[in-house]
């Protein structure tokens, strides 16, 4: 087995007792396979936390954490000189999977499904490629800044009934889903504020997502951040740079569809683009969760070098790197009060797996007289492009509706956040609301 991803930090596991079978075959992705030991608090189907969301709706082993695991030994000790990636109990397996990072911070032993579901599918695109609709979502922001009038397509698919269902015969799109309809003027990075020891200098990360269909988001933390006295420099792609013209991607979109060297391309222009920031330890703030965590995770399986660990402690978060500040007597903007509103705050699973929900609810505390709530929900269900997928669209709705959906509908007046872009997705067309970024909410505080 060739791996696609670097699985050397895990070359040492399974030295003790506590691990226990390790594959025959895979290397340092079987002892990675091997950190599960059946503990099977993936199999809850009750408490708070965020791991399984698939088994909590089905209630069957298979789709738990555990349950893919034991698929992923299977096939790693099959018999024959190829490991069998094509195994269908495997694909049934890992075809719930959302990639949401609960395992990783929820079981005991912090195994790490959603990396392992990564190298499954790389293996698979090496062999097979990728249909249509993988690609259509693997590289849908880069086709949107080469060809513009795709947007159009998009509005018009959305409009049209017999587009949709034409979309959902050909590609396997879910015609009852409206796809997100990027802005009309995707966002433009404003003249960069000069730096002073007033103004201390931060690198905002501005990901494909809030570029193409949010950039608001991007103007109300710039706005927030530069009333704050940051000087905020919006990444561009570095001096040298191949492609020039092309936007920074963080390359999440391609990872999540096994696109390995594709997702490496695009992170060693991040990268190179960030060396500046690197070196003078700049804070690197980001606005997406899943774009912003893929630099303090996935970027040390990519093979990026050793700018990659100084930059996971230099990359936060909008509202970690606000409260971060505010902890250390920096940030000192006052917030104008919003006298009684109710706030319901829904976290991405990948801030409740990096520990993104209490610097949230403290940048939001900011807010004078904000009665926040943090909804106690899993996975919203969307989960990047599962929640367009035809055969996946109707389970995506139950996840969203097992917490999440009926806490927005106890609360009809309240200002709904969530930072993740799929999250406000699924929130729109679930409970027909508009949910906004935190930076949005924080601007409209501002005095």
């Amino acid at each position: 087995m060739a791996p696609a991803l670097d699985w050397s930090a895990y070359a040492n596991y399974g030295q003790g007792d506590a691990y226990a079978g390790i594959p025959a075959r895979g290397g340092h992705y079987a002892r990675a396979v091997a950190v599960c030991i059946g503990n099977r608090q993936c199999q809850r189907s009750a408490g708070k936390g965020v791991m399984c969301p698939s088994f909590r709706l089905t209630g069957e082993a298979q789709h738990s954490t555990r349950g893919r695991v034991e698929a992923l030994k299977a096939v790693l000790n099959g018999e024959g000189a190829d490991i069998d990636f094509d195994d269908p109990q495997l694909a049934a397996a890992m075809d719930l999977c959302l990639g949401c990072k609960g395992c990783k911070k929820e079981c005991p032993n912090g195994v790490d499904m959603a990396l392992l579901r990564t190298e499954y599918l790389a293996q698979r695109a090496k062999k097979h490629g990728l249909a249509p609709r993988e690609r259509l979502f693997a590289h849908g922001t880069r086709w949107l800044e080469r060809w513009p009038w795709l947007g159009t397509l998009i509005r018009l698919r959305n409009r049209l009934p017999l587009a949709a269902a034409l979309g959902e015969r050909w590609l396997g799109v879910a015609r009852a889903r409206a796809l997100p309809e990027p802005a009309r003027i995707p966002f433009a990075a404003p003249l960069p504020a000069e730096a002073t020891a007033e103004r201390p200098p931060v690198a905002l990360l501005v990901d494909s997502f809030t570029r193409h269909f949010e950039p608001d988001n991007a103007r109300a933390a710039i706005e927030v951040l530069s009333a704050a006295g940051y000087a905020v420099q919006v990444l561009e792609p570095a001096t040298g740079d191949a492609t020039p013209q092309r936007s920074l991607c963080c390359g999440r979109s391609l990872l999540s569809a096994g696109l390995v060297e594709e997702a490496r391309a695009e992170a060693r222009r991040l990268v190179a683009a960030l060396a500046p920031a690197i070196a003078a330890g700049t804070p690197v703030v980001g606005l997406e969760p899943s774009c912003l965590y893929m630099l303090r995770d996935e970027y040390h399986s990519l093979g990026l070098g050793a700018d990659v660990d100084k930059l996971a402690r230099l990359a936060f978060l909008f509202e970690e790197f606000v409260a971060r500040e505010h902890a250390a007597g920096r940030f000192r903007l006052a917030f104008g009060p919003l006298e009684g509103e109710k706030v319901l705050v829904h976290g991405h699973c990948h801030q409740k797996a990096y520990g993104g929900m209490k610097p949230l609810k403290k940048a939001l505390a900011l807010i004078p007289q904000l009665d926040l709530e943090i909804v106690e929900a899993g996975c919203c269900g969307m989960a990047g492009s599962f929640g367009h997928e035809a055969e996946h669209h109707a389970l995506s709705l139950q996840m969203a509706e097992a917490e999440l959906l009926p806490a927005l509908r106890a609360a009809p007046d309240a200002t709904v956040v969530a930072d993740g872009f799929s999250c406000r997705q699924q929130i729109h067309d679930g409970a027909a609301r508009r949910a906004v970024h935190a930076a949005v909410l924080m601007r409209r505080a501002m005095p």
